[in-house]
Parts: C-alpha cells; sequence; structure tokens
C-alpha cells in the first residue's frame, strides 16, 4: 500500500494546466472543495465530475495514476459511506436492525458522501500532480500576501507547507525501504490480529521517525548555512506574472460555481438530501 500513496508527487507534463499560474489552480481548488458541499443532488454532483474530467483530460495526467491515489484512503471511504448508509433515518425504511437503518435517503446520502470523498480527494491531487512544489510555495506566498499586515509569516508558512508536500514521497520511499529491510528479518506486517499488527509496526515506525528527524535537522543547517532569514527582501527568479490563460482560467471557475449554484436550486428536488 505505500506504493500506491501518489500525493504529494509532481507529474512532469507540458499541459495547459500545467502552464497556468499557482494562483488560479490554488483559488480553483479551493472554489471546486466548495463546490462539493454546496452540491446537493445528482445533477450538481454530475457536473461537479463532468469538470473535473475535463480538466484531468486537459491535465493529460493518467487517469490511472489518479485512482492508484484513492487505494490507501479506500477504507475510511467504505467506512464513511457504510456510516452513511445504516445511521441516517428516512421516511422509506428498507431494513433494520436495533439502531441501525438501511432506508431510501440513507444510501443516497452514503453514495453522494462517496462520490464526494472521491472528488475532493481527486480534485486536491490534480493540483500537487500539475504544479511544483517550488510553484505551489510562490503561489501561497503570493495569494496570502494581505495576511503580513497583521504579522502573520506567510513566507515561513508557504515554505512549510511545500517542505512537508516535497517530504512526501521521500518518506514513502524510505517507509518502503525499511519495510523491505524488517521483512527480510523476518518481521511479518500482514498477518495476525490487529493488536498483533500494531505491534509489528514498532520497528517500523521508529527508524522512520528517526530518519525524518535526522532529514530535518540536516535541511535546517543547510539553511542555516546559506543564510536563510525568511522572505524579508528576497526576489524571485522566476516572478509569477497573470497570463491571459490564468484570467481564462479564473472566468471559467467562477461559471462553474455558479453553474453549481443554479443546479442546486433549480433541480432542488431530483434526488437530493
Amino acid at each position: 500500500m505505500i506504493r500506491e500513496i501518489t500525493f504529494g508527487q509532481y507529474y512532469a507534463a507540458d499541459s495547459p494546466i500545467h502552464r497556468l499560474d499557482p494562483r488560479i489552480k490554488l483559488f480553483g481548488t479551493l472554489i471546486y472543495i466548495i463546490s462539493l458541499f454546496v452540491a446537493n443532488n445528482i445533477v450538481s454532483y454530475a457536473v461537479a465530475a463532468l469538470f473535473l474530467g475535463i480538466i484531468i483530460i486537459i491535465s493529460t495526467v493518467p487517469v490511472k495514476f489518479i485512482l492508484k491515489g484513492l487505494k490507501p484512503i479506500l477504507f475510511i471511504l467504505l467506512f464513511s459511506v457504510a456510516f452513511n448508509a445504516v445511521l441516517t433515518n428516512g421516511e422509506h425504511v428498507l431494513a433494520k436492525w436495533g439502531v441501525f437503518v438501511i432506508s431510501t435517503e440513507g444510501l443516497i446520502r452514503a453514495a453522494y458522501m462517496g462520490a464526494r470523498l472521491i472528488m475532493l480527494i481527486m480534485g486536491s491531487s490534480l493540483m500537487t500532480y500539475t504544479t511544483t512544489p517550488n510553484e505551489l510555495t510562490d503561489g501561497l506566498e503570493k495569494s496570502l500576501g494581505f495576511l503580513r499586515k497583521i504579522n502573520i509569516p506567510v513566507h515561513e508558512m508557504a515554505m512549510m507547507m511545500s517542505i512537508a508536500l516535497r517530504f512526501i514521497p521521500i518518506l514513502i520511499e524510505e517507509t518502503d525501504k525499511i519495510m523491505k529491510a524488517q521483512m527480510a528479518r523476518g518481521a511479518d506486517f500482514e498477518n495476525g490480529n490487529i493488536i498483533h499488527r500494531v505491534k509489528s509496526m514498532v520497528p517500523l515506525l521508529i527508524p522512520l521517525f528517526v530518519s525524518a528527524f535526522r532529514r530535518a535537522s540536516d535541511l535546517a543547517m543547510a539553511m542555516e548555512a546559506r543564510c536563510y532569514h525568511g522572505g524579508e527582501g528576497r526576489t524571485k527568479m522566476k516572478p509569477l506574472q497573470y497570463k491571459r490563460a490564468d484570467y481564462t482560467g479564473y472566468i471559467i471557475v467562477l461559471v462553474y460555481f455558479a453553474v453549481i449554484i443554479a443546479t442546486r436550486i433549480l433541480f432542488k428536488n431530483v434526488l437530493h438530501f
């Protein structure tokens, strides 16, 4: 499962989505996440799924690569769907076992919850697939620049988020190496009950934490050796500048959000929850 985690990885390509300013991709991702919570009927979710599908096609990121990132959260997804299916009260009861009730309304809500989680993960991951960590840092710092007026360290926050995203693939690779080394010494991470599996993770977590702290210390020393003192007075090698495609992107995102709101109002009685 460790090899299935793709979040935080960058997929190199030369697509219109890759060439967009990171600020529009951050804004678009935020609006898309909000739209998934605004949607409350099948038409709204169909529009959201269609919009995501078009963006994925334009980005040229393989669909298999995006779906691969859903495997690590499969348990959470199934748990959320089942939780909503059996604990949602409705008028049309299909089955009942004590406090657990399966109704038509519960199944509809569970289906929407599953679709919402899948599209939320895919939409959020697509941003990291099409944006390098450096671009993401610059985009966050530029977008949140107004917070400097209330003495919030925007540059430091953006830098920490960028470093965290960059370390995800490194830690995944390190975890895979440690697991193989421990399995070669007889460790078993797959068999036994849940308590046995938790205990078997101790030989994995200790060297992983040691390695993570060592990497963090080396990075801090390297930044201090290069006289890094935050974003005050620093210049950019590639300053962010909006182009015509970026303004078009803003318009498309706003039009999409307006369509979601319109479908919520116009189709509020079509398989809603």
